[in-house]
């Protein structure tokens, strides 16, 4: 399909049902680092779950409600991007990612959903980006910072994990916003 790059040792495209194999071994390296930051039903244990989560996805990209995209730097996938939600009715989108320790501190999540931003906002003219994450997750919100996203808010003791309860941030940017800050 396609490969954006987003530097020179990493790529951008499409995470699909057959990287199963690829996807099951980067959540091998990467499960116990993601776990308490990504909703349960993404982090597969083996083959089948890492399939049936590139399946779900493909199936929701199909009907254009949802869209996952990996990272792969110096050819091996080390994260990704997702649209979390994407509905063309509303005009809003929620975007998300993961990524594994080897990935960090590359400015490659914040590229990658730039990347995603743009072209909800601007190539499908949807009017709003969120994004959602635990309010103790200081890497998550700074990348929603850096992408120029506003805090809207905080929903308290949302987030259950590990016999806890976290809050949940919510933060959003607004297509104008985002073609401001583009151009």
């Amino acid at each position: 399909m396609f490969s954006l790059p987003l530097r020179d040792d990493a790529l951008l495209r499409p995470l699909e049902i057959w990287h199963a194999e690829e996807f099951a071994a980067h959540l091998d390296r990467a499960r116990e680092h993601i776990r308490p930051w990504v909703g349960p039903a993404f982090v597969t244990d083996d083959l089948d779950g890492a399939r049936a989560t590139l399946r779900r996805y493909a199936e929701r990209r199909a009907t254009d409600q949802a869209g996952l995209f990996g990272i792969w730097r110096d050819g091996t996938l080390v994260g990704g991007v997702m649209y979390v939600d994407f509905n063309t009715a509303l005009g809003s989108c929620e975007i998300g990612c993961w990524l594994e320790p080897a990935g960090e501190g590359h400015g490659l999540i914040t590229a990658a959903c730039a990347t995603l931003l743009d072209w909800a906002l601007t190539t499908r003219g949807l009017h709003r980006a969120e994004w959602r994450c635990r309010a103790d997750n200081a890497r998550s919100s700074a990348v929603a910072e850096r992408l120029g996203m506003t805090l809207e808010g905080v929903q308290r003791e949302y987030w259950p994990y590990g016999g806890a309860r976290y809050d949940k941030q919510y933060w959003a940017i607004l297509a104008p916003e985002w073609q401001a800050r583009r151009a």
